[in-house]
């Protein structure tokens, strides 16, 4: 069949059918699911390190190694969306979590357990193919209506991971979370299969000539290295705080996995930002929009240290919601701009974005346990705000370096 063949649906190379509102779900249900698997350990890290006998300033590493191994699919699967059929890479994605998180299962040993998480944070990077999947399939016109409509359902699986992980450890055990995400992965694989369309790359180029393509672009792409690097801080800080929180809620609060499941609800509200990303950024308010995000992020650094000092657990809430909400908004404004980009390139283009920022995120995560052990929380909340602070300052420059293309897509 010819890869350029526009008028067979099921294997159009560009523009498969059209997205449906239904289409739409599922994409925004299976993004959350894919991506909820890096994060379902992230409020365990104290019963897993007990189990594995994790030293408290090694705890780290149970999120730093699914982190790399995210940033790992990124850079070497996720650019095969430009090379080969999205749908079948999706599902072998897929199958490789399902192994992964059976190893997690079954694991009695902390070499164990961190091998298979990095297997499960490579193949969880399906989530990173069916967003620019359904970009292709989107208008674009309503591009960043439809891309914040699914990261509201990616955004929702990072939040709604850590509560489901909760409650679930607290009742049946913390491998009892792994083992209903390999069956929620298995059960996926069938619905994907089943209603996705097929989409072939236009003219593929082979694996090796697009991997060898990527420093290339990078170079080439001023709004890709400024996007990324907003949204390597943003997220550096976000990692810090959600790692380090459930720690503090057990040692300033002297909650339960129950609590600290209630506390990531709560914090779960700042999905809701992503829909209303995508419809400032098809008004053309990418820009303003970035730098409230970047400076309501650092704002909730200092909120929940005046909380914190304080022992305001109300407070605490606040800083959660408000860095979740600010972190969403900035990813939702970063897609659509590379988005709006060169539609052979988003693959690589999402590839490259999401592999600098998940290589941020997994040395956050491993800094911030060490941070929280040895200087409290006040440390975390001066490491978070830096990070933000980072992003703040280089933003700054947008207003005296017009001819950096950054505003690409507003």
């Amino acid at each position: 069949m010819s890869s350029s063949a526009p008028t067979a649906p099921p294997a159009a190379p560009g523009l498969t059918p059209a997205l449906t509102p239904a289409l739409t779900l599922v994409f925004a249900i299976a993004c959350g699911l894919c991506v909820a698997n890096i994060y379902y350990a992230q409020p365990l890290i104290g019963p897993i390190s007990d189990t594995l006998q994790l030293h408290a300033g090694l705890a780290g590493l149970i999120m730093t190694l699914t982190q790399l191994g995210y940033g790992a699919g990124l850079l070497l699967l996720v650019p095969l969306a430009d090379v080969v059929e999205n749908r079948r890479l999706i599902v072998g994605a897929l199958f490789g979590a399902v192994v992964g998180l059976v190893g997690i299962a079954l694991s009695d040993s902390a070499v164990t357990f961190l091998a298979a998480s990095f297997v499960v944070g490579t193949c969880a990077v399906a989530a990173q193919v069916l967003l620019p999947f359904a970009s292709h399939l989107a208008p674009e016109a309503t591009r960043g209506k439809v891309v914040g409509n699914i990261m509201a359902g990616l955004l929702g699986g990072i939040m709604l991971a850590r509560p489901f992980a909760s409650v679930v450890a607290s009742a049946l055990g913390w491998r009892a979370v792994f083992w209903l995400s390999a069956v929620l992965m298995a059960t996926l694989i069938a619905v994907l299969w089943r209603v996705l369309p097929q989409r072939r790359p236009h003219a593929s180029v082979g694996y090796a000539r697009t991997m060898a393509s990527l420093p290339g672009i990078v170079w080439n792409t001023p709004l890709l290295r400024r996007r990324g690097f907003y949204q390597g801080m943003m997220f550096s800080g976000f990692q810090a705080f959600w790692t380090a929180v459930p720690l503090a809620l057990v040692h300033e609060f002297g909650m339960g996995q129950r609590g600290i499941a209630l506390f990531a609800l709560a914090g779960a509200a700042g999905a809701l930002m992503a829909p209303l990303a995508g419809r400032l950024a098809d008004r053309g308010l990418t820009r303003p929009a970035t730098g409230a995000a970047i400076v309501v992020a650092l704002f909730s650094f200092v909120l929940g240290a005046i909380a914190m000092h304080y022992h305001s657990l109300a407070g605490l809430v606040a800083a959660g919601i408000l860095l979740d909400g600010a972190v969403q908004l900035c990813q939702v404004l970063n897609f659509r701009s590379l988005f709006m980009l060169a539609s052979e390139l988003r693959g690589r283009l999402n590839g490259l974005f999401m592999t600098f920022i998940f290589i941020c995120a997994a040395v956050a995560s491993g800094i911030a346990a060490a941070v929280y052990a040895f200087h409290g929380w006040s440390g975390l909340c001066l490491l978070g705000g830096g990070y933000v602070l980072l992003a703040l300052l280089y933003y700054a420059t947008e207003f005296r370096r017009a001819s950096v293309p950054a505003t690409v897509g507003n």
